[in-house]
C-alpha cells in the first residue's frame, strides 16, 4: 500500500478542482488531485460552452477541461485518475484513502466533488443528453433561441428555468407530475402569468423523441392515462441536483440536501484545513465560472492556512 504526504489534497476535478490545483501548485505547494468518478465534472457531458470568458468562439466542454488539467499539470500538480473512497478528518491529522490503495496524509483538503443532476432515467434521455437534453437552462438555453422547449419539474428550480427560457424561446412547456407545483408562491404566480409557458399538469415524460437530436417528447397523463406528443427541440430536466458529498457526512456540516456549509465569504468548513468549493457547496449559481472562482478561493484559503499553521 503506497503512501503520500502532500500539502494539498484536492478531491474531484472540474473547474473548481483544476483551478484550485493551478493556484496551489503555482504557489509551490505539493498538490495531489484525484479526478473522481466523472473526470472534468459535468462539463464533460456539455457540448458547446459559450459563456466562459476567454473562449470567444466557444469551446467543447471536454476540451475545456483538458485545457484546465494541462494548465494545472504545467505547474506541477500531480493528477491521478480514480476516486477517494474514505476520509479521516479527526483532529489536525487529515487523511484520505483512494480506491487504488494509496493513503494520503495532507495538511489541507480542498473538496471539489461537485453535484450530479437528477435524471428521469430514460434510455432516450441519456442517449440524447447534450443533443437537446440538458439540466441547465442558463448554460444551454441560448442554443434554443426562438425554438420550442420543455422543462420537467415542479419546484423553484423548474420555475426559474421555465421563466428564463421564456425570454429566449418561442414557447415553453412545463411538465409537472402532480396537480400543483412545489415552487414558492411568488414563483408559481410568475409562471402562471407568463403567456409563453404552457403547463401540463399530472404529466410525466415517458420518452424523448429523436435520433441525433431531440424532436419531441411523449408524455403520459397519470390521471386520464392519455399519451400525447409534443414537438420541440429542447428538453430541460429540472428535478434537482445531488451533491457528491456522502463520504464527508461524518465530519462536515451540511444542509438538509447534502451541500457542504462554509463560513460566509470563505471556503472554510467546520473542520480546520478542509475547504469546500464548486457545486459541492453551491446550490445557487452552479456555473463553471463561479465554480472556478470558488476553486481559487479554496486554494488561497489553503495556502493561507498552511502559512499560518506549518
Amino acid at each position: 500500500m503506497a503512501g503520500y504526504s502532500v500539502d494539498v489534497l484536492i478531491i474531484g476535478s472540474g473547474p473548481a478542482g483544476y483551478t484550485a490545483a493551478i493556484y496551489t501548485s503555482r504557489a509551490g505547494l505539493k498538490t495531489l488531485l484525484y479526478k473522481g468518478d466523472q473526470p472534468g465534472g459535468q462539463l464533460t457531458i456539455t457540448s458547446d460552452v459559450e459563456n466562459y470568458p476567454g473562449y470567444p468562439d466557444g469551446v467543447l466542454g471536454p476540451q475545456m477541461m483538458i485545457d484546465f488539467e494541462n494548465q494545472a499539470s504545467r505547474f506541477g500538480a500531480e493528477i491521478k485518475s480514480g476516486m477517494i473512497k474514505d476520509v479521516d478528518f479527526q483532529a489536525d491529522n487529515l487523511k484520505a484513502t483512494a480506491e487504488d490503495g494509496n493513503v494520503i496524509e495532507t495538511k489541507t483538503v480542498i473538496i471539489s466533488t461537485g453535484a450530479s443532476a437528477k435524471w428521469l432515467n430514460l434510455e432516450s434521455e441519456q442517449r440524447l443528453n447534450g443533443k437537446g437534453v440538458s439540466a441547465c437552462a442558463v448554460c444551454d438555453g441560448f442554443f434554443f433561441k426562438n425554438q420550442v422547449v420543455a422543462v420537467v419539474g415542479g419546484g423553484d428550480t423548474a420555475a426559474e428555468e421555465a421563466l428564463y427560457l421564456s425570454k429566449l424561446t418561442s414557447e415553453v412547456h412545463l411538465i409537472v407530475r402532480r396537480d400543483e407545483m412545489r415552487a414558492s408562491t411568488i414563483m408559481q404566480n410568475r409562471v402562471l402569468e407568463n403567456k409563453k409557458i404552457n403547463i401540463h399538469w399530472n404529466s410525466e415524460v415517458k420518452e424523448v423523441l429523436g435520433e441525433d437530436a431531440v424532436t419531441g417528447i411523449r408524455i403520459f397523463n397519470n390521471i386520464s392515462n392519455e399519451i400525447s406528443i409534443i414537438n420541440l427541440q429542447g428538453l430541460f430536466i429540472a428535478i434537482g441536483h445531488k451533491p457528491n458529498t456522502d463520504i464527508f457526512k461524518d465530519y462536515l456540516d451540511m444542509d438538509e440536501n447534502g451541500y457542504i456549509k462554509t463560513i460566509p465569504g470563505s471556503s472554510q468548513t467546520n473542520i480546520k484545513g478542509v475547504f469546500a468549493t464548486g457545486d459541492a457547496q453551491d446550490h445557487i449559481y452552479r456555473q463553471a465560472v463561479t465554480a472556478a472562482g470558488s476553486g481559487c478561493m479554496g486554494a488561497l484559503d489553503a495556502e493561507r492556512f498552511i502559512s499560518n499553521n506549518f
